[in-house]
């Protein structure tokens, strides 16, 4: 009767196992859909000064164009942003993967704070940039 347990509980315990991967997987994916966003905004950023001049252009009417300095220098990073997020990803994911396998997960908050940080500069820069811009 023991070894029915036994063989249960291990069974019990691959399948936790691998819901936890699972789990694992899902978060990475979503960093990485998040790094997508931040590089595809930073591309409508860098290309926004562009557009409101192609846009002033087509009216007739003379825009107050941003400067392009300011959107591109801004777009630019975005995008680096989301590229370097989306390798911290990988690397966190491969981390807990290592992790779980060895039942000693400890987590890390580098990329919370990240994207934390980053949020914090984009919208203070937004605001700078929306200021200068009236």
């Amino acid at each position: 009767m023991i070894m029915p347990n036994m063989t249960e509980e291990k069974k019990s315990a691959r399948v936790l196992n691998r819901r936890v991967h699972m789990a694992n997987e899902r978060t990475f994916l979503s960093w990485i859909r998040t790094s997508i966003g931040i590089m595809a905004f930073g591309f409508v950023v860098e290309k926004f000064a562009l557009f409101v001049k192609q846009v002033s252009y087509f009216l007739g009417k003379e825009v107050a164009v941003p400067s392009r300095g300011y959107s591109s220098v801004f777009g630019i990073s975005l995008v680096a942003l989301g590229a370097i997020m989306g390798v911290l990803a990988f690397i966190r994911y491969k981390k807990v993967e290592k992790q779980i396998d060895d039942d000693a997960y400890r987590p890390s908050l580098i990329l919370d704070i990240l994207l934390t940080i980053s949020i914090l500069v984009i919208g203070i820069f937004l605001v700078i940039f929306l200021i200068h811009s009236i």
